[in-house]
């Protein structure tokens, strides 16, 4: 199958553009870029269609640990999960990198954008089809450098390296979580391949998998951006927005999500580490939803709705929902990535500009845009029968089966989201343009074409039969029978979050402002993302930074280090002063200072002689 040459193409991309780019023209530069990733989705194509999946297939390239007894090889597999995966990661990713090169068409630093997004595209393929955890772990922290390097993009401005220290750090955290979860296996287990932790899974104590679990889970959070790490996300929208429709809406954050489903085998056996899950997914969604409600940004809405929509995948994991969860994390990438390409296509239309009060009656101006963005806007809020429709009420209906207040928070949660993206919706395409003039123009046709593709995988992506597919690999967990009435509560709830968005926004505009008054604490909250950053910031960062100076710098660098250094630098130069004066240039000084160390040698021998 040569599983190794579908990261190798974009690896190949990178390293030609990276290495020699700033000598290519554009055009050169697309054409290397985007060939690596049409040339992976094809070979991921002939992978999948030829081989029978029914059994995981492994391909084994070399040993790459050798201690003892402990061994990890450096191996790929595919299995029905590798498949899906890989043609929503190539196969997004390939619409993007299109996409890419309108957007970016007048950005500095062009070849390096995209050997960038080359090289995550390369990470994120051999997370996907690593056979071990520790190869997986390999994809997880390349994607993670790559992120930092793509939300850091600008890094003349100040506000986008500080993003992308943000994610970097808060990611940190989760990976430590993730590599305990490695030690404790090794030492249970004495393995990280996948068939064989998952094999004496069945056989280990709760206590041990439950541990297991909650660390890998904990580096889920930080990938995954659930809470409490969810914080470096929102802020992860200083990159060109196909950064943020690539990486922070379509692929790597769903990082997470695929590593909790790839580990099934331990949570099954593990049922207070599912719940913990669950509880963290629905708790994330209705949160994140909530600050979607009140921002402007129209970026930060959909960076909130990532949050929310992720912790609706990880409520279909925990429920046991694990096809679900997937199927989910698949429609996502359809409706989401096109929002943010929307998004994009909208902030190019207005020469950067990304408020949506200086936004409005845009529809007419950019139809192309709003048409499709309205197919993705139908599609998350769960309207039937597009794409988010069935996963959404999947998900929903195994909550209601684990435990009904789930399944009622993520009903409110589902409300909310339909309110707040068809409030963007609103506020950017109806009513009076309020902003300053600008030549508002439509996207060309290379940014229109992976619009227009991504807007009917959003409509019709629904159809595409995942969950049966994967019934297959994942167990039987939990086998809700569809539900007419839950269902219908649901698409009920989105429905009237519509309607509510229209009755606030088009049809009587001064009503939201009129309402926001009326509960200006709530709404001054809310707007204010509940100040968690603010708490972060006062109860963790400032603490640290100050500590840092007073104990680390003030006290350890300058107190002790410089003062060992500087004490030494002080007593010899002391010692040469004194020294110095021997060094006169004066014979008879000279003549002195020898007669005067005769004597002393002499009556030192003197000394010794008579000791004899």
């Amino acid at each position: 199958m040569q599983l190794w040459l579908i990261p190798l193409f974009p690896l190949a991309g990178f390293l030609i553009n990276g290495l020699f780019g700033r000598r290519f023209s554009k055009s050169v530069v697309n054409a290397f870029a985007i060939s690596s990733v049409l040339l992976s989705l094809a070979w991921v194509a002939r992978v999948v269609l030829s081989t029978d999946l029914s059994v995981a297939h492994t391909e084994h390239y070399f040993t790459w640990i050798q201690s003892g007894a402990f061994t990890v090889n450096f191996d790929f597999a595919v299995d029905r999960l590798t498949a899906v995966m890989l043609f929503v990661v190539a196969g997004v990713g390939s619409v993007i990198h299109i996409y890419s090169i309108g957007y970016m068409a007048h950005e500095g630093g062009y070849y390096r954008f995209f050997a960038y997004l080359n090289l995550f595209m390369f990470f994120m393929l051999v997370l996907v089809l690593a056979a071990n955890y520790l190869v997986l772990f390999i994809g997880w922290e390349g994607v993670g450098l790559c992120s930092y390097l793509l939300i850091g993009f600008y890094f003349d401005k100040k506000f986008a390296t500080d993003a992308g220290n943000k994610a970097f750090i808060v990611n940190r955290i989760g990976d430590f979580g993730f590599s305990l979860a490695m030690f404790y296996m090794v030492k249970h287990f004495g393995s990280l391949d996948f068939a064989t932790v998952f094999h004496q899974a069945g056989g280990a104590s709760g206590a041990v998998l439950t541990t297991i679990g909650l660390l890998l889970m904990l580096g889920a959070c930080g990938k995954s951006a659930q809470l409490p790490l969810y914080v470096w996300l929102p802020d992860a929208m200083a990159g060109p927005t196909p950064v943020s429709a690539l990486i922070h809406a379509a692929t790597m954050v769903t990082a997470g999500v695929y590593m909790t489903a790839r580990s099934w085998p331990i949570y099954i056996h593990a049922p207070i580490a599912l719940d913990v899950i669950a509880i963290i997914g629905v708790l994330t969604a209705f949160f994140a939803a909530t600050i979607g409600l009140a921002q402007n940004d129209i970026k930060k809405v959909f960076a909130y709705s990532t949050v929310s929509q992720l912790g609706y995948m990880f409520v279909g994991v925990g429920c046991g929902a694990f096809s679900a969860g997937i199927f989910h994390l698949m429609t996502h990438a359809f409706f989401k990535g096109l929002l943010f390409l929307g998004s994009g296509s909208v902030i190019h239309a207005l020469s950067g500009e990304q408020d949506l009060r200086n936004m409005g009656g845009l529809r007419k101006k950019i139809p192309w845009t709003f048409w499709t963005m309205m197919c993705a806007a139908v599609a998350i809020s769960g309207v039937p029968p597009f794409s988010g429709f069935f996963s959404k009420d999947a998900i929903l209906i195994a909550a209601h089966h684990h435990a009904p207040w789930i399944f009622w928070l993520g009903v409110i949660t589902a409300g909310m989201t339909a309110f707040y993206v068809f409030r963007a919706m609103f506020l950017a395409f109806f009513g009076g343009y309020r902003g300053q003039e600008h030549h508002i123009h439509e996207s060309p046709p290379v940014m229109l074409v992976p619009l227009v593709i991504l807007a009917a995988l959003s409509l019709f992506g629904g159809f595409i039969p995942v969950p049966t597919y994967l019934g297959k690999f994942f167990p039987t967990v939990v086998a809700p029978e569809e539900d007419f009435v839950l269902v219908a509560i649901s698409v009920v709830v989105g429905l009237v979050g519509i309607l509510l968005a229209y009755l606030m926004y088009v049809a009587r505009p001064g009503l939201a402002g009129a309402f926001a008054d009326n509960v200006r604490g709530l709404y001054t909250l809310v707007y204010n993302k509940f100040f968690v950053d603010e708490i972060y910031g006062a109860a963790v960062v400032d603490p640290l930074v100050s500590g840092s100076r007073a104990v680390l710098w003030k006290g350890m660098d300058a107190g002790v280090i410089d003062g060992i250094v500087n004490g030494v630098g002080a007593r010899a130069q002391g010692i040469g002063g004194v020294l110095r004066l021997i060094q006169s240039g004066n014979l008879r000084s000279y003549a002195t200072w020898v007669l005067f160390g005769s004597v002393l040698v002499i009556v030192a021998m003197g000394i010794a002689g008579g000791m004899r």
